[in-house]
């Protein structure tokens, strides 16, 4: 993992929970599923950060199960 600061990685966990709350799943499932499944965390919630943190958590959880659907992490 690349270096984050102390805001994207309290952001990164924000993600976490919001989709394993939206999908029902546990935070850990999820976070594999950003990681070890797909490139999502490193590569689209960390970098996008800037955009992302402003939206709300509706957007944000509607873009990355897109991210991951995109991924095929996601039926």
């Amino acid at each position: 993992m690349q270096n984050i600061t102390h805001e994207q990685s309290f952001f990164a966990v924000f993600c976490i929970e919001a989709l394993a709350d939206d999908l029902g799943i546990t935070g850990d499932k999820i976070y594999k599923k950003l990681t070890e499944n797909s490139d999502i965390l490193d590569n689209y919630i960390i970098p996008c950060y800037d955009a992302l943190h402003t939206q709300g958590k509706e957007y944000i959880v509607f873009e990355l199960k897109e991210q991951m659907r995109k991924q095929g992490v996601l039926e």
